[in-house]
């Protein structure tokens, strides 16, 4: 009976572990914050990162090398009882085929992170209403990262994730908070999640796709071909330029990728676009122009 209960408990376990789709790292720092009560901060950081790694996203079935690496850095920069202003970082990273490598997919930094947390109350989302910006942002996040990161993976494979994170966002506008709302100039979560479902912007995703799957995954197998690939997924992003100028997708891109373009590019062989590229980069991210110029 023992070995049938314990049997019964091994499995339950492993099960559970392969349900279990990202391996996400939370950090949150309070140094800005006035005060001798600490502890509530190392229970948030616990709370969350249970609920962020031990809550089913998907129905997918994921093995533990599987689950997605990524990070959430809350620097909390005021605390008034249970009230607190923070930023957030939000950093994923995806393996390459046949290297030990891990490419950067998100790098993005919210500032606009104000929520309130009572220690030791539980962390439960409700898909169809809006009860605490606190789990709402998490869980937009974390539907972002399964979206850009499936969308690397497959083309618009990410469909499902985004749209549950549109989903986050529509619940969460009836807060009235501008982090959730349509404001002109404001790049919040609003524009984020509207960009990456925009029909118009669509060659974002199709760039991240054929970046990932067409070049960095046959790096190993045939430098030349996965380079002009990369080149020509990030050339193709100048019509994204052409769109919107200051569009929110392309500093996205360029957050997480602009010094692994460097590091691809900065040794032979060249490609035949590689011109083409620098100017194409010197146009579209020109606040990253003091690392282009390493490109050789």
């Amino acid at each position: 009976m023992r070995k049938l209960l314990f049997l019964f408990v091994f499995l339950f376990v492993t099960l559970s572990i392969k349900s279990q789709e990202l391996n996400c790292l939370v950090n949150i720092n309070f140094n800005q914050v006035q005060g001798s009560n600490t502890q509530v901060f190392k229970t948030l950081q616990q709370a969350l990162t249970e609920f962020i790694n031990q809550t089913k996203w998907t129905n997918r079935e994921v093995k533990p090398e599987e689950r997605i690496n990524c990070a959430m850095n809350i620097i909390i920069t005021s605390r008034d009882d249970n009230t607190f202003e923070a930023t957030l970082q939000v950093q994923s990273t995806r393996p390459v085929y046949g290297a030990t490598y891990e490419t950067p997919l998100l790098n993005i930094r919210d500032n606009d992170f104000n929520f309130k947390y009572n220690e030791f109350e539980p962390l439960i989302y409700n898909r169809n209403s809006f009860d605490s910006n606190l789990i709402s942002t998490i869980v937009f996040y974390v539907n972002v990262i399964l979206g850009v990161d499936s969308d690397s993976f497959t083309l618009k494979g990410g469909e499902p994730y985004l749209k549950e994170a549109q989903n986050t966002m529509l619940q969460a506008q009836q807060s009235g908070l501008a982090s959730w709302q349509n404001v002109v100039g404001k790049q919040n979560r609003f524009l984020l999640i509207d960009n990456l479902l925009s029909p118009k912007l669509v060659n974002y995703r199709n760039a991240m796709y054929n970046y990932h799957r067409k070049g960095l995954d046959n790096f190993s197998s045939n430098k030349n071909t996965a380079k002009q690939s990369i080149e020509d997924a990030v050339i193709s992003m100048e019509g994204l330029f052409n769109k919107t100028v200051g569009n929110y997708l392309i500093r996205l891109f360029f957050d997480a990728k602009s010094d692994e373009i460097v590091n691809i590019y900065s040794d032979g062989p060249n490609t035949r676009n590689q011109n083409r590229l620098t100017q194409v980069l010197r146009k579209i991210s020109p606040n990253n122009n003091s690392k282009w110029k390493d490109i050789n």
